[in-house]
């Protein structure tokens, strides 16, 4: 059973590799990616959060809790986490007992990427108007608490503008104690005081303002930036940003580290030097926004980290 805090199994300051598989398999075909993906020797895998996601909506795309409890039942040694769950369609006291479940069946493996959500499909399918940034980050700003406690106490009442929880039992509780990892997706001050005070770990994917548009030479800057900022929040808190660990997703800026084992090494390398400390790139989906050649994925993944000496 691992504590919070502990340095063994995602220990800072030593880069890891770790992937995103998309939930959009059947799980006759997916059972092989998510077995792949521990046979190459990942750090974790992790899947969207979503009912559904921009170019894929009209394709299949399975849920994302149900695909994690499959994956622990097909896997030993893998991490596996979202990235990211959000409040767009979730209530903290059903999460709270999903993550629990979940945390049991794949024997304390499981990291819970979370984030304040955004204006994509999730936003409106339950019948809502798109929340502001502002309402988003006062959901957030409740949601996590409210979690956080959910997961670390057997029964937790506690009344807020947006989510209550009236005598919420979650025993047994996490097998992770006190509560799984969190790894919180932020970029703006509000966000980072929640990684601050909340996170085990922080996510980001580049500019959240448009991190396809920047230039792939100013694309390092913007997380150095990030970066900097988180170390403010925490030093606010009180708390050393060592602890955290610093999660970059590939995949949304133009920067091509998959297009091969050498671009992907400087790549990697860039990033260690600014202080991410666990890289996550997307396995190859053809025909999509996600197509790489497997072969050379496969190669980064056995052989990537190992280059950078």
């Amino acid at each position: 059973m691992r504590r919070l805090g502990q340095a063994s199994p995602h220990r800072v300051g030593s880069m890891r590799l770790s992937t995103v598989i998309l939930p959009i398999h059947r799980w006759s075909e997916g059972q092989k990616i998510w077995r792949r993906a521990e046979d190459l020797g990942f750090h974790a895998a992790y899947t969207y959060d979503h009912l559904s996601w921009r170019s894929f909506r009209d394709e299949p795309w399975f849920g994302a809790v149900p695909t994690l409890t499959a994956a622990a039942t097909a896997t030993e040694r893998l991490r596996l986490g979202t990235l990211v769950t959000s409040p767009n369609f979730r209530h903290p006291v059903t999460l709270a007992k999903e993550i629990v479940s979940l945390d049991d069946v794949s024997g304390g493996r499981l990291t819970l990427g979370i984030g304040a959500g955004g204006t994509g499909f999730d936003a409106t399918a339950m019948g809502q108007e798109p929340w502001s940034p502002k309402e988003r980050a006062d959901r957030f700003g409740e949601f996590l608490p409210l979690l956080d406690e959910l997961l670390r106490e057997d029964a937790t009442t506690r009344e807020g503008t947006y989510y209550s929880a009236v005598e919420a039992r979650n025993i047994p509780g996490c097998v992770q104690r006190p509560r799984v990892p969190f790894y919180v997706a932020a970029t703006g001050p509000r966000g980072l005081r929640l990684a601050a005070e909340h996170g085990q770990g922080w996510v980001t994917y580049g500019d959240p303002k448009g991190p396809a548009d920047v230039p792939v030479a100013q694309a390092p800057a913007v997380i150095a930036a990030q970066i900097a900022k988180l170390t403010a929040a925490c030093e606010a808190r009180g708390r050393d940003a060592a602890e955290l660990e610093k999660v970059l997703l590939q995949g949304s800026t133009a920067e091509q580290p998959l297009a091969s084992l050498d671009a992907f090494v400087d790549w990697a390398g860039t990033y260690r030097e600014l202080g991410i400390t666990e890289l996550v790139i997307h396995w190859p989906v053809p025909g999509s926004i996600f197509e790489n050649d497997l072969a050379v994925f496969e190669k980064i993944a056995t052989e990537g980290l190992a280059q950078l000496g």
